[in-house]
């Protein structure tokens, strides 16, 4: 019997994707609503998504679904504990985004710690043609070399941006927290952390334990010259919280590439920010032409792993 593979939404991911390599059916949609989701899914035995999410209340009208193919890392979107239940395999994507999320912490880092935005800002408004001397100091600029970089959570992209940060010369800590451990990372408590590292990167999922990790007291800890970045999950963040923070001076800056709602169709306080200490990018630190090719063509063979009778890359 043919396979039935159903992909939610295809206008996430830019990149070829080729067809499996066994008899099928395949249907495809730019994006899909929750509403749409029990009639597009009614027959599929395979279901690919990138953030569509798949709860409970669809996953029970869906007798037939015997796959869901993540077409990311992160799978909060999908009820796992009903899959576990009811036999639904789910896979997600591997060590895609390796390189492209360390670099893009690392555009942040380095345009936040020498205020390029700020002095970019003041060469639109003029302000070089006003001075006296061949530049001026407006704003401060701070090495990396010398500073500490605060991690939290040990993952591919944790050790893949604090492999970035040793080459720049600062001293990483991996911040504390709840299994699972990495072998050979050394820990330091969460309090230290924020004590003492003038940058500060977030690589987690969002989980119940994980939701506001960071809020108004854990900033407040910080470094009032420290800065802030999250390429994991908006929702780690107090967001509100951190749009007062950077409000009253309480930290440096901040860079982040997620909000806890995307699109942002009711607002979020930090799109109401105007200032050159915060950058706001819309998700798309994994979002490198080579990172979202690899996904493409793992989410394939994750397919035709499992149909294959070899499952691979499995959370269920």
């Amino acid at each position: 019997m043919a396979e039935r593979i159903v992909f939610l939404d295809r206008a996430t991911l830019k990149a070829q994707v080729r067809r499996p390599a066994f008899e099928h059916t395949w249907a495809e949609y730019p994006v899909t609503a929750v509403s749409e989701l029990p009639q597009r899914l009614a027959a599929a035995t395979i279901a690919i998504t990138n953030k569509v999410p798949l709860r409970e209340d669809t996953l029970r009208r869906l007798p037939e679904l015997r796959m869901i193919a993540v077409a990311a890392t992160g799978y909060d979107v999908i009820d796992v504990g009903y899959c576990k239940a009811h036999g639904i395999a789910v896979a997600n994507i591997r060590n895609y985004a390796v390189h492209t999320v360390p670099e893009h912490v690392f555009a942040m880092i380095t345009a936040l710690r020498r205020n390029l935005l700020a002095y970019r800002r003041d060469v639109e408004h003029g302000r070089w043609q006003q001075v006296d001397q061949f530049c001026f100091f407006d704003h401060p600029i701070r090495d990396l070399h010398g500073s500490t970089l605060g991690i939290i959570g040990e993952g591919v992209l944790g050790q893949g941006t604090a492999h970035i940060a040793r080459a720049f010369g600062m001293q990483v800590l991996f911040a504390d927290h709840a299994p699972p451990k990495a072998p050979g990372v050394m820990f330091t408590p969460l309090e230290r952390v924020l004590a003492e590292s003038d940058v500060i990167s977030l690589h987690v999922p969002l989980t119940a334990e994980t939701r506001h990790m960071i809020g108004a007291a854990e900033l407040r800890r910080m470094k009032r010259t420290a800065i802030l970045i999250n390429t994991a999950r908006g929702g780690l963040v107090d967001e509100q919280a951190l749009a007062q923070a950077l409000s009253e001076g309480v930290i440096a800056g901040a860079g982040f590439d997620v909000l806890s709602q995307e699109p942002p169709r009711e607002g979020n306080p930090l799109l109401e920010l105007r200032m050159p200490n915060f950058i706001l990018t819309p998700h798309v630190a994994w979002a490198s032409d080579g990172a979202m090719q690899f996904l493409a063509d793992q989410l394939i063979e994750n397919i035709e792993a499992y149909v294959g009778g070899r499952p691979q890359n499995l959370v269920t």
